[in-house]
């Protein structure tokens, strides 16, 4: 409740803020339009209220408005590393050395040794020729489709493949084909549809941030193997934390690197949560994203403390520092305390554990009690997720401590009994 009255304060402010200004008929018209899709997104339950931290990302943070620390269970920092002093030092000393930024792209005067020191040590972690870094991952995922598939190529792309994977695509001239969600009967048709192709490219996230479940990659490898296809994963929630060592789905499943061809991750969730993004994979591939991806040619080049932040996180992954281990233990613990309790929890045994309510007034109301507690979680709903299927996706991390899942999972329960959820 507090959310919506701070928000309909925002709005009172800003049309006070305008009274005296002119518009013209068409800013009018605009205005109204607009008004009319927020009235309908506040009178759906869907509301997106952005909470306000007042302190560093950790499993214990601050909220504008709230006296005492909260244990955080929504963040991406899977790894804890987010605020480790390492990596904070690590940043600290590029900003001395090489300042905030380089006030241009990659190919102009924006490359320095770290940007390249970095790009080696993501191409070694994951076993592959090269890499290529980017602003985003979003980026990486707009860049690399355009450049790569030509009109005589065929795209094949899991339904519920993330937005910016589904945006990338819109960008090529392919044919595009989309299959039913981890259904390998409906991606062999699809393939079969396009055995003319010069190129075959199977899209698929390795893990479904909604969801928390994970592809069929084995299935999917051996699919491209039948009908000569490359295959993509986007490892963005599995980078550095899943499988023995975090090197992702492919570990996961114990596959070996050849059979995926085209990585992109990123590295604003557990490799230091700052910000960035890459694609790694042969030589060739690296070389002409270089030549011709827009979002690397006409975006500036990563700040030199993010880089320098993300590369320590890969001195201390590649030093087997057991930090994927300590998620795992984690996740098991959370899912089958709360499954034992009767919430429904879904996904494949995966850090995301999504708690599933339906209605996404509840997910609200539900979040909002459990931030009483001492507890940060958020409510997903439409449109982030589909319409019923409202959540509190739960995240967590190798920084949490038994203690800190245990206290979650009682509120969880006194919550859930308190809206009727559990009995």
């Amino acid at each position: 409740m507090a959310a919506i009255v701070t928000s309909w304060r925002n709005a009172v402010h800003i049309k006070n803020c305008c009274k005296g200004v002119r518009l013209s008929h068409a800013q009018a018209a605009c205005r109204d339009i607009l008004g009319g899709e927020l009235d309908s997104i506040r009178a759906a339950g869907t509301w997106k209220t952005e909470r306000v931290i007042t302190s560093k990302q950790a499993v214990k943070i601050t909220v504008q408005g709230k006296e005492s620390t909260l244990l955080n269970f929504c963040s991406n920092n899977y790894l804890g590393l987010s605020s480790h002093p390492e990596v904070v030092q690590a940043g600290k000393d590029a900003l001395d050395k090489y300042g905030a930024g380089l006030s241009s792209v990659r190919f102009i005067c924006g490359t320095q040794d770290i940007h390249t020191e970095l790009e080696e040590k993501i191409a070694r972690f994951h076993g592959r020729e090269d890499s290529i870094l980017y602003a985003s991952c979003f980026d990486a995922n707009a860049g690399l489709f355009e450049i790569l598939l030509a009109p005589s190529d065929a795209v094949l792309s899991d339904e519920l493949n993330h937005a910016s994977i589904i945006d990338g695509i819109r960008l090529c001239k392919a044919r595009k084909f989309r299959y039913q969600h981890k259904n390998m009967q409906d991606l062999e048709a699809k393939l079969q549809e396009c055995q003319d192709a010069r190129l075959k490219l199977i899209v698929t996230d390795g893990v479904f941030s909604m969801d928390g479940n994970v592809t069929p990659l084995r299935e999917i490898c051996d699919l491209a193997d039948k009908y000569k296809a490359l295959v993509f994963i986007d490892e963005c929630h599995a980078t550095g934390f899943f499988g023995a060592t975090g090197r992702g789905t492919e570990e996961h499943f114990g596959i070996p690197t050849d059979r995926v061809d085209i990585i992109n991750s990123t590295l604003g969730k557990a490799l230091g949560g700052a910000a960035g993004g890459y694609t790694t994979g042969p030589k060739e591939l690296i070389t002409l994203l270089r030549q011709r991806a827009r979002p690397y040619l006409f975006s500036n080049s990563m700040p030199p403390p993010v880089v320098a932040c993300a590369s320590k996180v890969f001195d201390l992954l590649l030093g087997s520092s057991g930090f994927a281990e300590q998620v795992q233990a984690n996740t098991e613990r959370f899912r089958s305390q709360m499954t034992n309790a009767g919430f429904t929890v879904s996904g494949d045994n995966h850090p995301i554990c999504p708690v599933m309510l339906g209605d996404a007034r509840l997910a609200s109301n539900f979040a909002d009690q459990m931030l009483e507690k001492g507890i940060y979680v958020i409510g997903f709903s439409y449109p982030v997720v589909p319409k019923g299927k409202a959540r509190i996706r739960v995240q967590i991390s190798a920084a949490h401590t038994f203690d800190d899942i245990d206290r979650t999972v009682e509120a969880f329960k006194q919550v859930g009994k308190n809206l009727s959820v559990i009995t």
